[in-house]
């Protein structure tokens, strides 16, 4: 019965990209190829947008947060980030979106380069691409693991290159003859797949729950919500960290990450983008609260058994794959794991293109481009990205023997580096008048060295937290990650403005797309 879970995960990967290149349809124009000549419904770029940011690991480790919580650290403490999510993306459709929308901009650096010049939007455009690069490579790659393992437990043996390879050929056929508009719809499809596959597992676990185990819940604070106990600099979830750490990564990545943005910019206009994003952020949250819910009832199931020293796992992360492929029945089981593929599919190979073309290639070429050109280029950049991002998913494969392996979980946090500068470069245009392009840049460049510099070398320790240098002991504890957007923010706001005082007030400069937001 086995063989219906593998026709169920074989029907998806085939009939998914079929799906969108039917949607997608053909394009005419390069605007058609990168934004969709704005024509997608808000709901559906909502639902896209919850897609393109749940991976496989948000899938698979969401769960695991709530099932492993002690008493001290509350279950639901996990959903103090996505009341920050909420609140970022409030602040993003009201700051930012309309100067992209009313630029008439295909990507979210070209607003830079509006406002200093092409070398601060190049600048952001390559951080973007390489960071991307890497985030999607390990994401294409989390999503093998699962599959690898489904594949051995019914005595299929294929490598990581093998299975990175057919899916990378499965985003790049609907992204490369579909467009954005074939990337939403899949995108919306795929998330509702998944939230269905959810909903399957909370189903079955219902009937084979034993009586009072939500009390039992209850009773050890698998429901908390809130921290307000542990540590705000080296906690997992404290609320101030959480929150307002939740609230910059939120404006970070949906404000100046390329893949989401281009994303809003497929709507008709302002409101539906911003009906989009601000919608997109109480989703996220639900969808939060709904596999947090999924890892308490695991719990019970297992009876808070150790997923390593009594289920005999390779590590915690392994859990939920465990039990949908030795628990569920069949069908029910190729259903879930169609889903799980569902999160990591989401292609960002769109806006990896439109950045290529539009803020770098663009910006190089002598000659101005026409439109067919464009549009040429933008498929040729899709299918170079697909390669480079299927060989960088390939080669952390090769590098990770095991999912316990650090270097998965270190540069799962590559984003980390780059958010705070990304988004401390457009809020110093907005906040900062007088600075100037070499201002922008040179912030930029000291907030990813001061950030990388506090990630990697700063330590806390001792009843009274006390700044330490050098690796993470039992003793010595790295900053949590949630202040790494705000820290870098912080450090580009602080490096721009002073060096904008070196100029007077006749260089100011009058951000030519204030008048058309504003209006």
């Amino acid at each position: 019965m086995r063989g219906l879970d593998l026709a169920i995960i074989a029907l998806f990967l085939v009939g998914m990209p079929l799906l969108g290149m039917w949607i997608g349809g053909r394009q005419n124009s390069s605007t058609d190829y990168f934004v969709s000549e704005k024509r997608i419904s808000w709901w559906v770029v909502c639902l896209s947008v919850v897609s393109a940011e749940t991976s496989t690991l948000t899938v698979l480790s969401v769960p695991v947060i709530a099932y492993m919580a002690t008493p001290a650290q509350g279950g639901m403490t996990y959903l103090t980030l996505a009341l920050g999510y909420v609140v970022g993306r409030i602040v993003v459709s009201f700051v930012l979106l309309p100067r992209y929308i009313a630029g008439d901009l295909v990507t979210a650096y070209a607003f830079l380069g509006k406002r200093y010049g092409g070398g601060m939007r190049a600048t952001a455009s390559v951080t973007f691409l390489f960071t991307r690069l890497l985030a999607d490579g390990i994401r294409l790659f989390a999503t093998a693991i699962p599959i690898k393992l489904v594949l051995a437990r019914y005595g299929i043996d294929a490598g990581y290159w093998t299975i990175i390879l057919a899916l990378g050929i499965a985003m790049v056929f609907y992204s490369f003859f579909g467009g954005v508009r074939a990337v939403v719809w899949v995108d919306a499809i795929q998330m509702l797949w998944y939230v269905l596959g959810g909903l399957v597992v909370i189903w079955w676990l219902s009937g084979q729950l034993p009586d009072g185990w939500f009390a039992k819940a209850v009773d050890v604070d698998k429901f908390q919500v809130f921290d307000f106990t542990s540590s705000p600099l080296t906690g997992a979830y404290p609320f101030i960290a959480a929150f307002f750490g939740g609230a910059l990564l939120s404006m970070a990545s949906h404000g100046a990450d390329q893949l989401i943005v281009q994303r809003l910019m497929a709507t008709r206009d302002v409101k539906s983008a911003q009906k989009a994003l601000i919608a997109s952020g109480f989703v996220v949250f639900l969808q939060f609260a709904f596999f947090l819910f999924i890892g308490v009832m695991m719990w019970a199931f297992h009876n808070g058994a150790d997923p390593v020293k009594e289920l005999g796992l390779g590590n915690k992360d392994e859990l939920f794959g465990y039990f949908i492929v030795n628990e569920l029945p069949s069908g029910l089981s190729g259903f879930v794991i169609a889903g799980i593929l569902a999160a990591a599919l989401s292609s960002s190979l769109g806006a990896l293109a439109s950045s290529t073309v539009t803020d770098v290639y663009e910006r190089v070429r002598k000659t101005p481009m026409t439109d067919e050109e464009r549009l040429r280029h933008g498929r040729i950049w899709t299918l170079v990205w697909a390669g480079l991002l299927i060989v960088c998913a390939g080669l952390f494969a090769s590098s990770n023997k095991t999912t316990a392996d650090p270097i998965v979980v270190q540069a799962l946090g590559i984003a980390g580096y780059t958010y705070g500068a990304l988004l401390g470069a457009f809020l110093l245009g907005l906040v900062f008048r007088r600075v100037t392009q070499a201002d922008a840049i040179i912030a930029f460049v000291a907030t990813v060295v001061v950030v990388g510099f506090v990630i990697l070398g700063v330590k806390f320790g001792g009843s009274t937290p006390t700044i330490y240098f050098g690796k993470a002991t039992s003793e010595l504890k790295s900053l949590t990650g949630w202040w790494n957007t705000p820290l870098g923010v912080a450090v580009t706001l602080l490096v721009g403005g002073l060096l904008s005082l070196r100029h007077s007030r006749g260089v100011a400069v009058r951000d030519e797309l204030d008048v058309k937001a504003e209006s």
